[in-house]
């Protein structure tokens, strides 16, 4: 009886053991970035969602990079990432899903999902934005977004930051002792999308990820069947600085970009 109850109780609170939002969103000017357009735009099941564009500084404008996040935090979290790239001379769009930030809503895989056709439809709505020249960046969570967009709606390419198979498999590595297949409702199977995705992909990874362990992205990256490249940062732990604005990780990502212009 203890057992079915713990599992009836993880299979009730299982979200509360993926999502982790963060309610207060700081102003641009108190997390380090100047120049930034509040943008909102809503979900086609009617939920508002905010974000942060930042121009590029370059002229013509070039790739506009779109960020999808982890599960944790909000979009502030991301500004170093923002700030590197638009100092890189890309456009960037930060956003939050439902229920992180300010926004309303309750965040799950499909709901999600439906943020990030939202968002990609309210950029190839804006007049400054190329269409064509639209990146993904998905971050661990963020990625399987990241795949599920780019198969329905090929970017110009594709970024994917410390990916995994699917949460399932991922889930069956930090709780091999529980029946995580039969519990999980979120499960993000990117492993089952990746083969679908045609545009140029770059997959960055630490050897040191006790999140995501490196094999979980290589095997996605190995599923991909189309032009790859795969870099790995050496020590780099999930969380660690050099996966969110390092120099190699940020050198990796400008020279697949200039290859893919």
């Amino acid at each position: 009886m203890i057992v079915i109850g713990v599992v009836t109780l993880l299979w009730a609170a299982q979200r509360r053991l993926i999502y982790f939002p963060f309610g207060q969103v700081p102003t641009p000017d108190e997390v380090g970035l100047t120049g930034v357009e509040p943008v909102q735009f809503a979900t086609a099941d009617g939920i508002t969602l905010n974000g942060w564009f930042l121009p590029s500084r370059r002229s013509p404008a070039g790739f506009t990079v779109l960020v999808f996040n982890g599960n944790a935090g909000n979009r502030a979290y991301r500004a170093p990432l923002a700030a590197a790239l638009q100092a890189r001379g890309f456009a960037v769009l930060l956003f939050d899903y439902r229920g992180f930030g300010e926004n309303q809503g309750t965040p799950t895989e499909t709901g999600l999902n439906a943020d990030a056709r939202a968002v990609r439809a309210y950029l190839v709505g804006r007049g400054d934005v190329d269409s064509t020249r639209m990146v993904y960046f998905g971050e661990s969570l963020g990625s399987a977004l990241a795949v599920d967009l780019a198969a329905q709606y090929p970017p110009a390419a594709l970024i994917l930051r410390s990916p995994f198979t699917s949460l399932i498999e991922l889930g069956q590595i930090h709780y091999p002792f529980l029946p995580v297949r039969w519990l999980l409702r979120d499960r993000f199977a990117s492993i089952a999308r990746i083969p679908q995705v045609r545009c140029p992909l770059l997959v960055i990874a630490g050897d040191a990820d006790r999140i995501v362990p490196l094999e979980q992205s290589r095997r996605l990256y190995d599923a991909a069947r189309t032009a790859k490249t795969f870099v790995v940062v050496p020590g780099a732990d999930h969380n660690d600085d050099e996966l969110l604005t390092g120099r190699e990780m940020m050198e990796a990502v400008v020279r697949f970009l200039q290859s893919a212009a």
